[in-house]
């Protein structure tokens, strides 16, 4: 099922009109179809459109920063906010607010909400709203405490508050976030996709046990563009090349969890392309560096444990060896937890499994 977050206001909504500055409220826990369809329509009819998200204590996994991302990549030409206390703290600092409120907790009173928005609008971010949109029963009695606020009308739209358009909650969302990617955009689904990455020396089986996991879990697999560009060279690489190496693999990675399911494979990351840079070169340039440090869910190492197979592109077993070796240090060094798996295909895909088991 493929669901499209739709604009334009609702038959029977009585609006006709656009809006000055129009106002959205939400948790975004996450942000799934059904909010961006509120959101759409209401940007559709506003001149400036602010978007609030908070939720006090929250939930596990979905912190403000990550709501923020979903939110400023879904709709970049929004005012987008995803409040938590230190960040409201700032904010509230930043506008001469000595003695900032907290944000109220998800189970005080609506009144205490519509309240706490109102204030946060007029005296921090000083700005006014003259429609509110929702689709929930609090609208009307939202639109009432922003007018008394500001001084002037403000309008509530309620937007499909049967939920016939799109048919979801976040409570069921977050039940089973993979069982409802048909209710998120590809970008939201994307940044719950645990990615693995698989590292380790030339002729370690690094490459047959990606493509081997990926079809286990029915999922997608990053082939090694570092090799893919080698071959294309025909060995004559520059230091230039390193660069661009990394770039374009994180770009493979980016454009391949879109199609992932609960895991993305990575043969590699920018880290072997460092170790290629300081090998071949001499030296890693710091944006290279950098692109190193990418953080992945699950970094598996294969151990150099059979015979090293020569495929004309490979250097030679004691190189194999001093590659793992430099993996082993380098991780320990950046603090990276890895796990190393040994024997047979089949041993180390069982192995890789099972390891899958602590991000679930």
């Amino acid at each position: 099922m493929a669901l499209v977050a739709q604009t334009g206001l609702p038959p029977g909504s009585g609006m006709n009109r656009r809006f000055r500055r129009g106002l959205v409220v939400g948790k975004f826990c996450p942000l799934h179809l059904g909010h961006e369809f509120l959101i759409g329509q209401a940007r559709e009819n506003c001149d400036e459109l602010i978007v609030l998200s908070y939720t006090e204590p929250g939930f596990p996994g979905y912190d403000s920063r990550r709501r923020e991302v979903w939110l400023k990549t879904r709709f970049p030409d929004v005012i987008a906010l995803a409040l938590d206390n230190p960040r409201l703290a700032v904010l509230g600092r930043a506008a001469g607010i000595e003695h900032v409120p907290a944000i109220p907790a998800d189970d005080a009173t609506d009144d205490v909400h519509r309240r706490f928005v109102a204030w946060f609008l007029d005296a921090v971010l000083g700005k006014r709203v003259d429609g509110v949109f929702t689709s929930e029963d609090y609208g009307e009695g939202f639109a009432e405490i922003l007018s008394q606020r500001f001084g002037h009308r403000v309008e509530h739209v309620c937007v499909d508050k049967a939920r016939h358009t799109i048919p979801i909650s976040g409570t069921r969302i977050r039940a089973d976030v993979h069982a409802c990617r048909a209710y998120l955009s590809a970008e939201v689904h994307a940044s719950f996709v645990r990615r693995i990455c698989l590292l380790g020396g030339e002729s370690s089986g690094k490459t047959t046990l990606a493509a081997a996991l990926a079809e286990t879990l029915k999922t997608a697999w990053v082939a090694e563009y570092g090799r893919e560009l080698w071959e294309l060279k025909q060995g004559r690489l520059q230091l230039a090349d390193m660069l661009a190496i990394a770039t374009t693999q994180i770009q493979h990675e980016e454009a391949a969890v879109r199609q992932a399911r609960r895991f993305l494979v990575c043969d590699t990351s920018p880290l072997t392309t460092a170790f290629y840079s300081q090998a071949m070169f001499g030296q890693i340039e710091d944006e290279l560096s950098r692109l190193a440090d990418r953080a992945y869910d699950l970094t598996l190492l294969c151990a150099p444990d059979f015979e090293f197979v020569q495929d004309g592109t490979r250097r030679d077993h004691e190189f194999r060896m001093r590659q793992h070796q430099w993996y082993v240090d380098v991780l320990a060094n950046k603090g990276v937890d890895y796990y190393v798996l040994q024997g047979a295909l089949e041993q180390r895909v069982a192995g890789a499994v099972s390891l899958l088991g602590m991000l679930r």
